[in-house]
Parts: structure tokens; sequence; C-alpha cells
């Protein structure tokens, strides 16, 4: 029987390149996780700001109303005005 090709070389055994790309795929997925979070750690902070702010702006537009109506029920007109 002649053997026509035979490589003894260890990437031709398909075992370790297997290993080789999903060791590479695990390094890649780490990397692109480890930016995610990043990103979505952006994001929850800028969602929490905003709500902070919609929540102080609306806190500051209850409290001038409310100044307001105050202040208009203590001034006298001229039907308060004595006779």
């Amino acid at each position: 029987m002649t053997v026509l090709a035979a490589s003894q070389s260890i990437l031709d055994q398909p075992g370790t390149v297997a290993f080789l790309v999903i060791f590479g795929m695990g390094v890649i997925l780490f990397f692109v996780f480890r930016s995610m979070s990043k990103h979505l750690r952006k994001i929850n902070m800028a969602a929490r700001a905003e709500a902070e702010a919609a929540a102080r702006a609306q806190r500051g537009t209850a409290q001038d109303r409310t100044e307001f109506e105050a202040d208009s029920q203590s001034r006298a007109g001229p039907a308060d005005w004595p006779a």
C-alpha cells in the first residue's frame, strides 16, 4: 500500500484546529461582551440622569405653581379694598 500524502503536522489534526477556532471565538466574545457592558453602563447612567432631571423639573414646576397660587391669594384686588 502506498501513502501519497501523509502529513504529521500538529495542525493537520482536526481536534487541534477546532480547539484553536473555539478558543479564538471565546477571546473575541470576551472583548465583545466587555465592550457591550461598558456601553450599557453609559446608557443606564444617561437614563438615570435624564429621569432625575425630569423629576427635578416636575418638582420645580409644581413648586412654582404653588408659590404662584399663594402669591395671587395674598394680593388684594380692588374688590377687596375697604369702601
